[in-house]
């Protein structure tokens, strides 16, 4: 998997695609696959206030429910509707069309302490090695 290069990473797999302080955020290819087939998600509403490194909503799979995290600080602008009445599309385009929220970013600069799409292959990669050891 080829992830985004104009993406920013949590080691939690969240990417972050900014544009100035207007931010899109989603999970992971890795993060789905790794959740399985997604049921449910669970997202903020418009005008809600997100914390860098605090959940702010759950991908529901027939594994688990897993707590999403704020790769940054920011106001909710909108939660992508077509989750509501189809979550599976985060296991068919995690970094396109199935996008969590997007939010006006506190502070831009923060995105900066996140991983590029080359250190997050590197760490899926070792993730990966892990597991499967």
């Amino acid at each position: 998997m080829a992830y985004p290069k104009q993406f920013r990473y949590t080691k939690e797999h969240e990417w972050v695609d900014a544009k100035g302080d207007l931010a899109t955020i989603g999970i992971t290819d890795y993060a789905q696959h790794e959740l399985g087939d997604v049921v449910f998600v669970e997202l903020p509403k418009h005008g809600a206030k997100i914390e860098a490194g605090k959940s702010f909503g759950t991908v529901e799979s027939v594994k688990a429910v897993s707590e999403i995290y704020a790769p940054a600080a920011g106001e909710v602008l909108e939660a992508n509707p077509a989750l509501h009445d189809t979550p599976e599309k985060i296991n068919t385009d995690p970094h396109g069309a199935a996008w969590l929220i997007k939010v006006r970013l506190a502070n831009p600069a923060d995105l900066a302490k996140l991983m590029d799409a080359a250190a997050y292959e590197a760490y899926v990669a070792e993730k990966s090695k892990e597991t499967s050891a």
